[in-house]
């Protein structure tokens, strides 16, 4: 079903950076093993409305990059989920819950840079063809980045010490 606008569009793109902004500031959480219930239950419902909105708002022709993205992103959400309220990160369920809520963050920030570079005329000078370096180097930094920050989180959201 598609149910394209400009209204809707930008209705999906608010959502995007709506769950990309709570997202961030989740993620500084987990870096300081702080739980953030209330927002991070935000980041994972606007989250995955932005996979939902983005399947229903646009128009649907053949598996894309954006579609495989997408349904990643909602099988990382779903797993985090779990691990979150079900599972309520006991045991192994904690890293499970850090990896795959970071994993559907930079899944969020991938498709942002990947837009940024369509839609900004500046950005898209620079990687018409998304094959340029600098497209290249703004999803490897990006990539290195979520790694690290992840790698990080994981980490420093210990049972002991995590906080609401």
């Amino acid at each position: 079903m598609y149910l394209g606008s400009p209204t809707l569009t930008f209705l999906h793109v608010a959502i995007s950076l709506i769950g990309i902004l709570s997202g961030i500031v989740m993620g500084l959480g987990l870096l300081a093993g702080k739980r953030l219930d209330g927002l991070t239950s935000f980041f994972l419902w606007s989250t995955i409305l932005t996979s939902v909105t983005g399947f229903i708002f646009f128009p649907f022709h053949g598996v894309t990059p954006g579609i495989v993205v997408g349904i990643l992103s909602l099988i990382a959400l779903a797993f985090a989920c779990v691990a979150r309220y079900t599972k309520r990160m006991e045991g192994g369920w904690r890293k499970a819950y850090v990896i795959t809520a970071m994993i559907a963050l930079y899944f969020n920030v991938f498709v942002l840079i990947v837009q940024s570079f369509q839609k900004v005329p500046a950005l898209h000078a620079l990687a018409p063809t998304q094959q340029e370096a600098p497209f290249k180097i703004a999803q490897l930094t990006c990539l290195l980045i979520f790694a690290i920050w992840t790698i990080l989180a994981t980490m420093k959201f210990r049972e002991s010490t995590a906080t609401a």
